[in-house]
């Protein structure tokens, strides 16, 4: 069955005579109209008292130990209203959230209505709403990934290159063209000083690789052995300009072995034959391809999605996602020693550019956060209340993994105990978050795009139609036998939380 919300809402709520309302407004946005019952705000009231008791010194009186009547007859119960109205009121609009389903994607606007001074409470609530979105088309989804086909000039170019490393060198009496290698005495200098790294004796230089300047394969070309010669050029990699002074000593050439089954045998470990070792480079190249083509399935699957996908983001989502991002980058430079003022300032960025370059892909993440959502609602694939449980469980055997590497990576003795987190501690984590709904939100958008991956269509760039099971390494029914142990992590599906575990 899916994921049940009612299972982690506040048992102290649950039990209030609380009246709630929800009412559709224009542009993604609903009113929730919540009344709570004076007897039952009465108990906040006591909590507010309690509160203050911890704050307020009163003769004779230790902290938080003063008696309600002593503290209403001192500072008056309006001051307890306004301070239960404070922090029971986002209380109470979670209760209406949840007993709504209400999707909020930004910080609601509360406008109390009444109970200010007395009585029952009321207020409304202004909450802008995670759009729903229609995907016509989705199920014929069609996604361009790199051609997995090698092609003969590839293969070629692998055998080619092996040949040329195991040729010989060959002096030879005539003027150097591309493709010689030649030995050069080379001496770099400005203002007459030689340059630091553009000295080199008796170097052995390949012609056409346009290494040391853009001009020196150039000059090299037609010069024979003991000629000298010096030019001007801007070394490559720097910006200062450079005079040149080079000998040539010797022109050699590359003499590479006939491609022949007898020297294949004879130099190619594990390989009698052209054919054979031809064979095993085209499979190794097929290999290489079809990896780079699965590091891309999940991109170009969510590129083809959100192409369906006809809506604005909204800034709100956007922001968030940016905020997230922003943060998860400077975290992640603080733990690689990195000080982002001096990374702005050696990549030439401020602050503001930093951040708006990280905005296209929060604007993808939105839709795609939104594209996935419409695909679980339209083919009923939401999280189970036992995929929700398994994912507590795999959050704690990572969390407990982890001390137990960082316990040993410190050397700490083998009596000292680890800190190990239960189920039971995620799991309240989660609730005590409200975080429990976004997180089998998150597995259910993983399910979607699971299901979106077994059911694309791919091709490669000349839209010849590619094997589904080749391109995603295995068939749907391998894929649910392993299921269980598949990584719901997609980075393109975690718009929305990044996760409450980081909170517990």
């Amino acid at each position: 069955m899916p994921y049940d919300e009612s299972s982690v809402r506040h048992r102290r709520y649950t039990l209030l005579s609380v009246k709630t309302t929800c009412e559709p407004l224009e542009g993604n946005k609903v009113k929730l109209s919540v009344e709570v019952d004076e007897t039952d705000f009465a108990r906040d009231i006591d909590a507010a008292f309690a509160k203050i008791a911890l704050e307020v010194r009163l003769p004779g009186f230790r902290a938080g130990k003063a008696p309600r009547k002593v503290l209403e007859a001192r500072i008056g119960i309006g001051a307890a209203r306004e301070q239960a109205l404070r922090d029971a009121v986002p209380q109470y609009l979670g209760l209406a959230v949840r007993e709504h389903n209400v999707d909020i994607i930004a910080t609601p606007q509360i406008d109390i209505t009444g109970g200010q001074e007395d009585g029952p409470v009321s207020f409304d609530a202004t909450c802008e709403i995670r759009p729903v979105i229609l995907l016509p088309g989705y199920a014929g989804l069609r996604a361009e990934v790199p051609a997995i086909e090698v092609p003969d000039q590839e293969i070629d170019d692998v055998l080619d290159a092996e040949r040329r490393r195991l040729g010989k060198l060959e002096t030879v009496d005539r003027a150097a063209k591309e493709g010689d290698f030649v030995i050069v005495d080379l001496v770099g200098s400005r203002d007459g000083e030689p340059v630091v790294g553009l000295a080199v004796e008796e170097w052995s230089y390949e012609i056409g690789k346009k290494w040391v300047a853009p001009s020196f394969d150039e000059n090299l070309v037609g010069q024979v052995a003991g000629a000298s010669f010096a030019f001007s050029d801007t070394p490559s990699g720097t910006q200062d300009p450079a005079d040149f002074a080079v000998t040539l000593t010797s022109v050699q050439e590359l003499v590479v072995p006939e491609l022949s089954d007898a020297w294949v045998a004879e130099n190619i470990e594990d390989f009698e034959n052209v054919a054979e070792w031809r064979e095993s480079v085209v499979d190794r190249l097929t290999t290489n391809r079809l990896n780079q083509v699965r590091n891309v399935v999940v991109e170009k699957v969510t590129d083809a999605l959100i192409e369906l996908a006809d809506i604005e983001t909204p800034e709100v989502m956007v922001a968030a996602d940016l905020q997230r991002r922003v943060e998860n980058t400077i975290r992640q430079f603080q733990g690689q020693g990195i000080n982002i003022d001096q990374w702005l300032q050696a990549t030439g960025q401020d602050a503001q550019s930093f951040v708006e370059g990280l905005r296209p892909q929060s604007q993808k993440a939105v839709k795609v956060d939104l594209a996935l959502r419409a695909v679980v609602k339209a083919e009923n694939l939401e999280a189970t209340d036992e995929e929700v449980e398994n994912e507590f469980e795999s959050m704690a055997d990572r969390s407990n993994e982890a001390a137990f590497r960082e316990h040993q990576m410190a050397g700490s003795p083998k009596n000292k105990k680890i800190k190990f987190v239960s189920v039971e501690q995620i799991r309240a984590a989660y609730q005590a978050n409200d975080a429990v709904v976004d997180l089998a939100a998150e597995i259910s958008k993983s399910k979607a795009l699971d299901w979106l991956i077994h059911r694309v269509e791919y091709v490669d760039p000349s839209g010849n139609v590619l094997d589904r099971d080749a391109v995603i390494g295995h068939s749907e029914s391998d894929h649910q036998h392993d299921h269980d142990d598949h990584d719901h992590e997609h980075d393109e599906t975690s718009s929305d939380t990044e996760s409450a575990e980081h909170d517990h």
